[in-house]
């Protein structure tokens, strides 16, 4: 194969993306290897990748790369959410361009729009993470909605209602009334916003005397029911038993008193309204008070708003105040910090709403998964801080609100046959729904028609939940061989943010569902960031475009870029130089490579400098594979590509190579250039994991290879015992090349011209390493002596001098002039330091730290001084 002059990263990628394809390496089938899994965090149906999902894939792919190399059985199982929230806003959208109004709809209706949606729209996500290099048996996509997987979920819900873990109440929930749905507590997002304390007075019965009361949404008052105090407050002891009148409405209300009122908070005196706060709601409960709901689903208001009827909450909240104002019902106005929740999906403002809905009791099943992260370390979290976030909500967990609103997602499989609460069975299917129903009324001529099935579907995260277990048939089937082979999974790759919504669920269900843990390590990545630190987003405009980096830097270039600046559960600064930075390490190899393979082979002996140099790498090679080989074991994936980095770059690339090269135009020896390409190899081999495409690309180049041979289902390699010697020799000899190299440099000798060096102790020094001081020192004599050498420049590498004979090589007088130059400056630069120091009050008034700074200034000022004095006594 001829090898193009540069690496062509569009044309690589495509085509070894589609030979990996064809011969069925992403593809897993139980068998005797030892299952190495990871079950993708299914995207939304409605995603388009984004630089989370580069990240997190990246890493995914990483690992999942590895295991296939270790020789395990390597099945990564891709997928997508259906995302109730996020794809019925989609489509209800889609239908509004279209002139559709949902309401005029029926679900059955809707549902084919959605699907047609879905079919049409979704999934793009998982064709652009092909693009990525995505090493995922793609025969195995799984949907939260699939046949199988929507029976999983309607099994489990019937078995947790069996067991009395699920039920129904008329609880207060949050509503999202943009998305016109319930949201579970964790979707909640609560935000530091400044609002408004408004003073407001109610008139007290019979009496002309007012009483204020301070609330941040003066809109409520109109579902007032009650007035509360705290009954050990001297103030108001004077209203027990009295009425309070609400403003506007004219309603009148009792004056209650309970302990929960703050004495120290606003007036110390409390609007209660039950419909609309959590703890009013509570109080309401406790003193039997009247519950008036005043707003729609939408959150405007209905009949109870009065004149206000049909408008948002936030206009009524303006207008209320003013008329509340020209009504002198309002005392004051103060500025007040709130904290307001906001919905995840929608970020609509939550409204507390009661309303009939379905909860799983989270108790009993939190406590295993508590036990199996903080107490057995069955599943261990990286980085381990998130340990606290973790015990902190399952201690503090409530129960799950799992019903949603909405059409698109699984219907709940509750079934009513009559008005009362209890009129309803729960079956995973109408025929079985019937029978119960038959049986718990004693009705025997109750007919389908007569069952009417709850219109709410379970939350997303209700499927999700399930999913290391059901993508392998381990709900419906909880025997079968897939399941009892790939579960539990190896590795979990997540951001934070969803550690509550589904990491903590999924090992729920898993020691409840299978007495397994799900996962045996879930590994946090960082959100990413720009280089101000700011979160990427649309708003912002921050946000690059996946594609479009992948078209400029190539794959391999953008998931190099991307581990480079990410770590463990840190915020990732993302920065495009980042990614020409992968992409100028894809070219380094490729070049490498170029180069390699442009040399003439002969069968000549094996130069000792070569010899020593291959013996160097193989050594440096172990070393490094030990501390990778660390870094993995401990979810360090950047440290990991760091470390092989370094060693293809500088020690491969720029050390190696330049030992073994042959001189211009002179072939090099069999012996060495079959080491070499070896070599090469094996480092392919730790770079495949991290950029696939380029490796396989080059390994395919170096030989003719069958299908079996493809680097992808190669060898990881093993370490040797790792020779320090070796290295520690190397690192002292590269320390006298790089000598030699400054002085050319700042001499202005050319590499063509060879020196003399001679060596003065030689404390330290690995004769072995000789040949290659010569070769790239370009010497003609390396020699060891017993005194200084007059007439020479020098260096020194720990205690050993170095010589190099000027003769002929520089003009002794100019460089004469030149040192005697930087002497005396240096001189100068003691003077003034030495002066600091001699001055009593800088020694004694300045930190410890600066006075310390300014000691070695004149240290480093003196070995200078010294180092100059003598190569001018040389060249005299």
């Amino acid at each position: 194969m001829e090898i193009p002059s540069k690496y062509e990263p569009k044309r690589v990628e495509g085509h070894w993306y589609a030979y990996w394809t064809a011969h069925g390496y992403f593809s897993s089938k139980p068998d005797e290897r030892e299952p190495y899994t990871i079950v993708i965090p299914p995207p939304n149906v409605t995603g388009v990748l984004h630089m989370g999902h580069m990240l997190n894939n990246t890493i995914q792919d990483v690992l999942i790369r590895r295991a296939r190399l270790l020789g395990k059985n390597a099945c990564w199982v891709p997928g997508m959410d259906h995302a109730s929230i996020a794809t019925e806003a989609k489509v209800v959208a889609k239908l509004k361009d279209e002139g559709i109004n949902k309401a005029n709809l029926s679900r059955e209706e809707f549902l084919k729009h959605a699907w047609d949606w879905t079919n049409e729209y979704g999934g793009v996500i998982l064709q652009q993470l092909k693009k990525l290099g995505c090493s995922c048996d793609w025969d195995r996509t799984k949907f939260t909605m699939d046949d199988d997987m929507s029976a999983s979920v309607i099994k489990v819900f019937v078995d947790l209602y069996n067991k009395g873990l699920v039920y129904r109440g008329y609880r207060m929930v949050n509503w999202d009334p943009e998305a016109k749905t319930t949201l579970s507590d964790e979707e909640v997002i609560y935000e530091e916003r400044q609002g408004n304390l408004y003073y407001l007075a109610y008139a007290i019965q019979g009496s002309d005397e007012k009483v204020t009361i301070a609330t941040t949404r003066p809109e409520t008052i109109l579902g007032d029911t009650a007035i509360c105090i705290n009954p050990n407050d001297e103030r108001y002891r004077h209203l027990r038993g009295k009425k309070a009148i609400v403003p506007i409405c004219g309603r009148v209300i009792p004056i209650i008193e309970d302990d929960y009122v703050d004495v120290e908070f606003g007036t110390g005196c409390l609007k209660v309204t039950p419909a609309h706060d959590e703890n009013d709601k509570n109080l309401g409960d406790k003193h039997n008070l009247e519950v008036i709901d005043i707003f729609n689903e939408d959150a405007s208001l209905n009949s109870f708003g009065l004149h206000y009827e049909g408008k948002d909450r936030f206009v009524v909240r303006k207008e209320i105040a003013k008329e509340l104002e020209e009504k002198g019902h309002l005392v004051k106005v103060e500025q007040h910090m709130n904290k307001v929740g906001t919905s995840e999906r929608t970020k609509a403002v939550i409204e507390p709403r009661l309303s009939d809905q379905w909860f799983l009791k989270m108790e009993e099943l939190a406590k295993p998964a508590l036990e199996g992260v903080l107490e057995t370390n069955d599943i261990k979290l990286y980085p381990s801080k998130f340990d606290n976030t973790y015990r902190h909500w399952m201690e503090n967990i409530r129960d799950w609100n799992i019903s949603r609103q909405l059409w698109w997602g699984q219907q709940i499989p509750a079934y009513y046959y009559g008005d009362g609460q209890d009129d309803f069975v729960v079956a995973e299917t109408p025929e079985e729904a019937l029978k119960l129903a038959q049986e718990k009324t004693s009705d025997f001529g109750l007919q389908a028609s007569d069952l009417t099935q709850d219109p709410d579907v379970l939350d997303t995260w209700f499927s999700s939940w399930l999913w290391p277990i059901s993508v392998f048939g381990g709900i419906l089937e909880p025997d079968n061989k897939e399941v009892n082979y790939y579960y539990p999974t190896n590795d979990l790759v997540t951001g934070p943010d969803i550690i509550f919504f589904w990491v903590a669920r999924m090992i729920m269900s898993g020691y409840h569902y299978r007495g397994k843990r799900p996962f045996e390590n879930v590994y946090f990545t960082g959100l990413v960031r720009d280089k101000q630190r700011r979160k990427m987003s649309k708003q912002l405009g921050n946000s690059p475009d996946a594609l479009k980096l992948i078209e400029d830097f190539g794959a391999d270039g953008v998931r190099v870029g991307l581990l480079l600046s990410s770590a463990a559960g840190n915020d990732l600064l993302f920065d495009e130089a980042l990614c020409q930075q992968g992409s100028n390490f894809a070219n380094k190899i490729w070049n490498a490579f170029r180069l390699v393979r442009g040399w003439e082979v002969a069968d000549i002996p094996q130069p000792e400098a070569a010899k020593v140099g291959i013996d160097w790498y193989r050594a440096k090679f172990d070393q490094t594979l030990v501390e990778i080989e660390d870094h993995f074991s401990k979810y360090r994936i950047s440290d990991a590509l760091m470390a092989i980095y370094k060693l293809v770059w500088d020690d491969f690339c720029s050390w190696l190579l330049e030992i073994v090269k042959p001189d211009y135009q002179k072939p090099i020896d069999t012996k060495t250039f079959d080491a070499v390409i070896h070599l090469f190899e094996e480092n392919l081999k730790l770079l495949h994991p991290f950029m696939p495409f380029l490796t396989e690309e080059v390994w395919q180049h170096i030989a003719e290879r069958t299908p079996e041979e493809a680097l992808i289902v190669s060898k990881w390699p093993k370490p040797g015992k790792v020779d320090t010697s070796l290295i520690n020799g190397f690192d002292f000899a590269a320390e006298v090349i790089s000598g030699i190299r400054t002085i050319r440099k700042e001499k202005n000798i050319p590499q063509k011209d060879a020196l003399e060096l001679f060596m003065m102790n030689a404390e330290g020094v690995d004769n072995q390493m000789d040949a290659i001081v010569q070769k790239l020192g370009n010497l003609s004599k390396l020699e060891t002596i017993n005194s200084s050498l007059d007439g020479a420049l020098t260096f020194r590498v720990k205690s050993n001098e170095y010589f190099i004979p000027i003769s002929g090589a520089i003009d002794v007088e100019a460089e004469i002039a030149k040192i005697t130059e930087e002497l005396n400056y240096t001189k100068g630069f003691l003077k003034s330091v030495q002066g600091k120091l001699s001055n009593e009050r800088f020694v004694n008034n300045a930190p410890e730290q600066v006075v310390a700074i300014e000691r070695k200034k004149a240290a480093d000022a003196e070995a200078k001084i010294e180092t100059l004095e003598k190569s001018l006594a040389s060249l005299k």
